[in-house]
C-alpha cells in the first residue's frame, strides 16, 4: 500500500464526514418528524469513499436508498444535503426529493434512487454517453446485494460486456435485503462470482477496508479508461442501524453478529492501520473528527434556517429543456 499524506487525509476525512453526517444529521431528520424513510449507511464507509477517490467530479455516478455516504464522497456539499433531508428550499433539489433523491450533476452524481437497482442503467446510459462522444469518462453504478438478482442489473452488465463500456458495477454486499439474509437469497456465494458470465473481471473484496476498496477500484478504473469494458466489484460490509433508521427493530440480526462487525470498523481500521505508519499523528486524526462534528452543526444550522419551497414552485424542474438544435443535429451513435 502506497498512498501519500494528502491522500491519506482525503480517505479519513471523508469517511467521518460521512459517519457524522448519518450520526448528527439522520436524528435530527426524526426530531423534526419528517415523513421520508431515512437509510444509513454508516459502517459503509470505506465502500463509497474509497471507490469515489479514484473518480473525477467528470465521473458518473448512480446511487442506491442509502446514497449518503455515496453523495459525500463524490463531492456533494453536506450542507445542501441537510437541507434536502430537511425539505428546505436550499437543499440539492430544492427540498423537493429528500434523502433517497439527492443529485448533483455538477459532481457526477446522477442521484440516490428510492426503487433497488434503477441507478444502474442510468450509470450504463451515463458509460455510454461517454464512450460515443469520446469523453474518457468512466461510470459507477451502485447497488446492494438486493439488487443482485435484479434483471435490469444483469442485462446492463450484459450490454456494457457487449459494447466495452466504461462501467464499474459495484455491489455493497451489507449481508441483508431489508431483513432477507444474502447467503438465504442469492445462488452463489459471491455476487462477484456471476461476472464470469458477462466476460468481465469479478473481484470480492473487504468492504469495511479503504485500502483494499480503492486499489480495486483503482485496477478497475484504469481498465474502463482504457477502453477495457466493465469490471464487477463486490465489497462485503455491514450497515450498523435497521433498514430504515427509524422503523427497524432489527430483530433478524443478533447482538453477536454487530459486535464482530463493530469491531471492524473501517475508521478504527484506517487509525489502526496509519498511525503506525507514522505519516499522521493520532492528533490531527482527531481534529480531523472534530472538523466532522464541526461541519454537520453548521449544516443542521444551515438546513434548520433555510426556507421552505415556495408551493408556488411545485412544477418547476419536472422537464428539461433542450434546444431544438440539438434534437435535429443528433450525435453519431457507432459504438
Amino acid at each position: 500500500m502506497e498512498m501519500d499524506r494528502d491522500l491519506l487525509i482525503k480517505l479519513y476525512k471523508m469517511m467521518v464526514t460521512i459517519r457524522n453526517f448519518e450520526e448528527r444529521g439522520i436524528p435530527e431528520t426524526g426530531q423534526r418528524r419528517m415523513s421520508a424513510s431515512v437509510h444509513s449507511s454508516a459502517g459503509q464507509e470505506a465502500v463509497a469513499v474509497g471507490v469515489c477517490a479514484q473518480l473525477t467530479n467528470e465521473d458518473y455516478m448512480g446511487s442506491t436508498h442509502r446514497g449518503h455516504g455515496h453523495c459525500i464522497a463524490k463531492g456533494v456539499e453536506p450542507r445542501v444535503m441537510m437541507a434536502e433531508l430537511f425539505g428546505r428550499s436550499t437543499g440539492s433539489n430544492k427540498g423537493k426529493g429528500g434523502s433517497m433523491h439527492i443529485a448533483d450533476m455538477s459532481k457526477g452524481m446522477l442521484g440516490t434512487n428510492g426503487v433497488v437497482g434503477a441507478s444502474v442503467p442510468l450509470a450504463l446510459g451515463a458509460a455510454l454517453t461517454s464512450k460515443v462522444k469520446k469523453l474518457g469518462r468512466v461510470a459507477v453504478a451502485f447497488f446492494g446485494d438486493g439488487a443482485a438478482s435484479q434483471g435490469v442489473l444483469h442485462e446492463s452488465m450484459n450490454l456494457a460486456s457487449v459494447w466495452k463500456l466504461p462501467v464499474i458495477f459495484v455491489c455493497e454486499n451489507n449481508g441483508y435485503a431489508m431483513s432477507t439474509p444474502a447467503d438465504y437469497a442469492l445462488s452463489i456465494t459471491h455476487v462477484s462470482d456471476r461476472a464470469a458470465g458477462y466476460d468481465m473481471p469479478g473481484i470480492h473484496v473487504d468492504g469495511m477496508d479503504v485500502f483494499a476498496v480503492y486499489d480495486a477500484t483503482g485496477e478497475a478504473v484504469a481498465r474502463a479508461r482504457a477502453g477495457e469494458g466493465p469490471s464487477l466489484l463486490e465489497c462485503e460490509t455491514y450497515r450498523y442501524y435497521g433498514h430504515t433508521v427509524f422503523d427497524d427493530p432489527l430483530t433478524y440480526r443478533t447482538k453477536e453478529e454487530e459486535d464482530h462487525w463493530r469491531a471492524r470498523d473501517p475508521i478504527k481500521h484506517f487509525r489502526n492501520t496509519v498511525l503506525p505508519m507514522g505519516e499522521i499523528t493520532a492528533e490531527e486524526l482527531d481534529q480531523m473528527d472534530q472538523e466532522a462534528v464541526d461541519l454537520m452543526e453548521e449544516a443542521v444550522k444551515f438546513a434548520d434556517e433555510s426556507p421552505l419551497p415556495d408551493p408556488i414552485e411545485i412544477y418547476d424542474d419536472i422537464y428539461v429543456s433542450y434546444p431544438a438544435a440539438e434534437l435535429k443535429r443528433g450525435v453519431n451513435m457507432e459504438i
